[in-house]
């Protein structure tokens, strides 16, 4: 996944834009922007445990 910080200029002003490949999400500081970062990139790095499959038994 790549993740990218913007500077963008809209309507209500000076903004920050975080990019997560084709998605975006917008932000009215670049701290918050900087922190959403973080703590997506956190999760991303988390080890993820998939459950274990049962097997059934035939017989």
């Amino acid at each position: 996944m790549q993740i990218q910080l913007s500077p963008i200029t809209t309507y209500q002003g000076h903004r920050w834009q975080v990019s997560l490949d084709r998605h975006c999400v917008s932000f009215r500081s670049e701290a918050e922007a900087r922190a959403f970062i973080a703590t997506l990139q956190a999760r991303l790095q988390a080890p993820h445990h998939l459950p274990h499959e049962r097997q059934s038994e035939a017989g």
